[in-house]
């Protein structure tokens, strides 16, 4: 039997990719069924089909060229049985010299439709196909030594192809009718960043594919601006003048753009709504500086259309993608919301198998009596689970829906479909793109991103879980009401940790401050940014030798001991607050529209654009310059535009300099 070459792609399904395929618990027990010697035994069929006979009286057969999710067995379990698990087992451990320690480097860019069409079905290319018409964007990601096996994420799934060469073990999280679908879509993904970077030597490339040219459909063209007009009349008119007309006018320009799947900037204008009305309603949610950026992030948007920037739009996917059963791992919680009005708590998930952070989002509204801080909502059943439970879980299910966004939902009457387990160890077996072992070198493949004004709408894009080598003393800043410290990763990045009190979550710092005064931390998961060249993590959960802690859901009042206070506080940064002080004055002419503007308006101007000279921002103060002089004497088409201009200027330029400027006075020496 041995004389009989060994079937690569069975030898090719680690663990991983049987657990993903069945789950990890049967793949343990057929494990187990083999040490005990009750597995299978190994036979062949004249075309070249593993059979398998089972003690029980069972039988099972791997056809060729397909997947497990293709093959036989006469058991009654559905889908991919113990059965079929053990086989390819008891397969591997009897070829087991033959199997290949080194992953060949192959791109799935390698199959040509007619391939596709033989393995995948006419009907799952001719759907793929339509999504192709329309055109969608992806993130590619090619294996080879030292990286996970090739995968792309589109934007409502990921797919995995850890079988090189081979099509029938692709490995998709979206239900099972869009399977074939899904990987057609990934096939041309990596034809695009195949043809983009030659020999497939990036990590990582996003693509635009398909679609007509340019990016967007007339049509969609139409709805753009359309909804561009109405941020260019609210900036004309002020936030201050608006009618419920108009914030109804809005409202319908976000059901357009979400319609034609241009997910970010129906994002963008859904939230200028939320800023009116908060604004009509006297609600502190209401913030003009906020307000305002939306405003610029719709003009740079548009821009990048034009140009055709890859997923300055959206995704031109679906909404919503239902998912088959999916594995997530939380990550911790963050709770927010007004005093008096409402709470939002937001999960943070990592989905190993796709390599990204999901968001799960639940709200209550509360009454005029109701105070509920972090520690009541901890015990307040989400998924038929305590949320303090949720938020340090292992969550199976099979009625999860992704959002373009990485929003997840779980659909309602199928509780039982989804099962919550202790996290465990879980966090340990996390994919590189989630955890963290080199925060600075982690970092620098943040470097070519787009700015964040048309970059993807993502919630939890930088959700990560550091590794944690060693923490050093903690330090509290009390007029910020800041809780730091420096923890060490294997690397020996220093990273900042910060939290900063709300009364929402009275019990965080003290939870955190006990958890990391400890000294046996092993992680922390939260938001990974940079902050002038320096890695800054905002906890979401803290890892100890006795469990996760999630701060924000911890008792407390907020009066416990936070060591040390901090010495004297930081310089200023006049390059930033010169930044500020020119998009406060944006922000005011917002509010107040530009039509109301008068010579206040522009002394304001030109008192922000001397600060940016004087902190030699030369081009942003000419930006300012020529918006006051499009006040005075030009037209209100040229006056939006000159504000657009220094808007979207103003906003990357501030971005890039808190992220990338290396200056020591801000927070303390890494």
């Amino acid at each position: 039997m041995n004389a009989r070459p060994p079937r690569a792609d069975l030898l090719a399904l680690g663990t991983d990719t049987l657990a993903a395929l069945a789950n990890r618990g049967l793949v343990k027990r057929a494990a187990k069924d083999l040490d005990a010697g009750t597995g299978p035994e190994v036979g062949h069929a004249d075309d070249g089909s593993v059979l398998g006979a089972h003690p029980d009286g069972t039988r099972t057969r791997l056809p060729v060229g397909a997947g497990l999710d293709a093959a036989e067995c006469s058991c009654a379990a559905p889908g991919v049985c113990r059965h079929l698990v053990g086989l390819v087992l008891a397969y591997q451990r009897t070829y087991e010299a033959a199997a290949s320690p080194v992953e060949p480097v192959w791109s799935p860019g390698e199959f040509d439709d007619e391939q596709l069409t033989a393995a995948l079905g006419r009907a799952s290319l001719a759907a793929a196909r339509r999504a192709f018409d329309a055109g969608y964007t992806a993130t590619v990601h090619h294996g080879g030594e030292g990286r996970p096996a090739p995968w792309v994420e589109l934007a409502g799934c990921t797919v995995r192809f850890p079988v090189p060469h081979g099509l029938g073990h692709a490995l998709t999280d979206a239900a099972a009718h869009r399977r074939g679908e899904t990987i057609a879509l990934s096939v041309w993904a990596f034809r695009a960043a195949d043809a983009l970077t030659g020999d497939g030597g990036t990590a990582h490339v996003q693509v635009s594919i398909g679609g007509p040219a340019p990016a967007t459909l007339p049509a969609d063209d139409a709805r753009l601006d359309e909804a561009l007009a109405l941020a260019d009349e609210l900036l004309l008119d002020g936030v201050s003048h608006t009618t419920p007309v108009f914030t109804a006018q809005l409202g319908r320009a976000a059901t357009a753009l979400s319609r034609s799947a241009l997910h970010w900037p129906a994002a963008a204008i859904a939230e200028l709504r939320d800023q009116v009305d908060a604004y009509a309603a006297r609600d502190t949610r209401y913030a003009a500086a906020t307000a305002a950026e939306l405003v610029a992030e719709l003009h740079a948007r548009r821009r990048a259309a034009t140009l055709d920037r890859p997923g300055a739009l959206g995704t031109r996917e679906p909404a919503d993608t239902p998912l088959r059963r999916v594995r997530l791992v939380a990550l911790g919680c963050r709770i927010s919301g007004r005093a008096a009005a409402e709470r939002t708590a937001q999960v943070y998930f990592a989905q190993p198998d796709g390599g990204i952070a999901l968001v799960l989002r639940r709200r209550w509204d509360l009454t005029e009596s109701q105070h509920l801080v972090g520690a009541d909502l901890a015990a307040r059943r989400v998924l038929g689970s305590p949320l303090r439970a949720l938020a340090t879980a292992n969550v199976v299910s099979e009625t999860i829906s992704r959002s373009a966004g990485r929003t997840v939902t779980i659909g309602r009457g199928r509780v039982a479909a989804t099962s919550v387990t202790p996290l465990g160890s879980a966090w340990s077996d996390l994919p590189d793109t989630l955890r963290v072992r080199d925060a600075a070198a982690h970092l620098r493949a943040w470097d070519d991103r787009p700015p964040a004004l048309i970059r993807p709408r993502v919630a939890a894009d930088t959700a990560r879980v550091l590794e944690v080598a060693s923490v050093d003393p903690l330090s509290y800043d009390a007029a910020e009401q800041r809780l730091e410290a420096v923890v060490r990763d294997p690397s020996g990045t220093g990273t900042l940790l910060r939290a900063e009190h709300d009364p929402v979550c009275p019990g965080r710092l003290d939870a955190l401050a006990e958890a990391l005064g400890g000294g046996q931390v092993r992680y922390v998961s939260g938001l990974l940014t940079r902050r002038h060249g320096r890695p800054v993590l905002e906890p979401l959960a803290v890892l100890t030798p006795d469990g996760p802690v999630v701060p924000d859901l911890a008792p407390g009042d907020g009066t416990g001991a936070l060591g040390p206070v901090a010495g004297a506080r930081p310089v200023g940064d006049p390059i930033i607050h010169a930044l500020e002080t020119g998009l406060a004055a944006l922000a005011e002419l917002l509010h107040t529209g530009l039509r109301a503007s008068g010579p206040a308006a522009r002394d304001r101007l030109a008192s922000a654009a001397a600060q940016l000279r004087r902190t030699g921002l030369l081009g942003g103060a000419a930006l300012l310059d020529s918006l006051a002089a499009a006040l005075a004497d030009g037209t209100a088409a040229e006056a939006v535009t000159a504000w657009a201009d220094a808007a979207v200027h103003l906003l990357v330029a501030l971005e890039q300099h808190r992220e990338n400027d290396s200056a020591d006075r801000i927070g303390p020496r890494l």
